[in-house]
């Protein structure tokens, strides 16, 4: 008989499972500089960087419109320099590395479940050399939809072989918290991921919010004391 609680991880990947902020910034201000414009600082973009390559362009370029041909040409440059530069300095939050570990060393399963498109996904896990390791890896093209629809979060759940109600999801952005949440997955905010002021995450309903890696095994182990004990 299964004991009761917890028993897997899924991780957001940029801004929650590897600090890719420094890679992406330097992506978009190649393009920005090759447009004949000054460089945005590292504290502007930061921010920004769990919305993803529209979100950058958009930040970069507000002159420009979405639907634009120039601007995806900028959008397109910006991922290509990025898919050179991917792990030039990414690297996994403080203290990730033993969460990992101790998730493994506990029998508990772990994945990602991004927005990332599998190109771009599958070779910055390979670099951080997470690829095996991982239980799933679900990237924002692995299904019909992404996140906040809870489709992705299913799949990683059918790729486990367990249920969403054994799944713990971490993630830095409202969309990660609501795809959690709609799957029936617990859910908890990763405060050292990519939060801007504009982000108020005590209203994401997150069941709880972290400062750090660490707290996320103390939640773990908590949480699964108080199910065998109910």
């Amino acid at each position: 008989m299964t004991m009761p609680g917890l028993r897997a991880a899924l991780f957001d990947l940029d801004g929650t499972l590897a600090d890719t902020a420094p890679d992406l910034a330097y992506a978009l201000n190649c393009v920005i500089e090759e447009q004949g414009k000054d460089p945005l600082p590292y504290a502007t973009i930061r921010p920004h960087v769990s919305h993803g390559a529209s979100a950058l362009i958009r930040l970069g370029f507000p002159e420009l419109l979405a639907s634009s041909g120039e601007f995806d040409q900028c959008r397109q440059r910006l991922l290509a320099v990025y898919r050179d530069n991917i792990a030039l300095h990414t690297r996994l939050f403080a203290g990730m590395d033993l969460l990992l570990d101790w998730l493994d060393g506990q029998g508990l399963k772990w994945g990602v479940v991004t927005n990332k498109p599998a190109w771009l996904t599958q070779p910055l896990m390979e670099q951080l050399g997470l690829a095996t390791r991982a239980a799933c890896i679900v990237s924002g093209d692995t299904t019909a939809l992404r996140k906040p629809d809870p489709q992705p979060m299913f799949h990683a759940c059918q790729l486990m072989g367990l249920a969403a109600a054994d799944c713990l999801f971490i993630g830095d952005a409202e969309r990660d918290i609501e795809a959690g949440r709609r799957a029936g997955m617990k859910t908890l905010v990763a405060l050292f991921g990519y939060l801007g002021n504009n982000d108020h995450p005590e209203q994401w309903q997150a069941d709880d919010m972290v400062e750090q890696p660490q707290q996320i095994i103390d939640w773990i182990v908590g949480y699964n004391q108080q199910r065998r004990r109910s």
